[in-house]
């Protein structure tokens, strides 16, 4: 079980979007590829009931990938998630969703592994990193996972989530 000391808990109760990358965090930031030139990769299927819990608790979620790839946009349609792919600044298109869903930095986690996240980890309220994330971004993490990218990290972070907003005496 994660510890949750009252600080993260805090933060936790002002989030209303988890925006997540792809690669490394729903992965193990390995890829498959085929002598046809196919691309596979490795998920966890347990993400998928956690990101259902976040549905239920009203938290919007979404992928912001800088790669554009078929295989984010059939996981993310599997998961029911928004997904945003190619950009090539991370920050403008959460500024977008942001904008869309009027809410501010604060009421933003942004989970990610590698320094293309920095630029969005640097500014929101809860900075979440896996726990295999690059040397380069864990001192900007508020929380950094026990579980590895792929190998159920995304559902560490949202049971968490839960954890926190269905206990009202946290």
């Amino acid at each position: 079980m994660v510890e949750i000391d009252d600080e993260l808990a805090h933060l936790i109760r002002r989030v209303r979007l988890v925006a997540f990358d792809f690669d490394g965090v729903f992965t193990d930031n390995a890829v498959y590829v085929s002598e046809d030139g196919i691309e596979s990769v490795r998920c966890s299927r347990s993400d998928g009931l956690g990101l259902r819990e976040l549905r239920r608790l009203g938290i919007e979620t979404i992928i912001i990938s800088t790669e554009t790839n078929p295989v984010v946009t059939t996981r993310s349609r599997k998961l029911k998630i928004a997904c945003v792919q190619g950009c090539e600044d991370k920050r403008v298109t959460l500024d977008e969703v942001m904008r869309q869903h009027d809410l501010t930095l604060d009421q933003v986690a942004f989970v990610g592994n590698d320094i293309n996240d920095l630029c969005c980890l640097d500014v929101v309220g809860l900075p979440i990193v896996v726990r295999d994330a690059h040397p380069d971004v864990i001192p900007v993490a508020r929380y950094r996972t026990r579980t590895l990218g792929g190998y159920g990290a995304v559902r560490e972070v949202c049971d968490m989530i839960r954890t926190v907003l269905d206990d009202p005496n946290r």
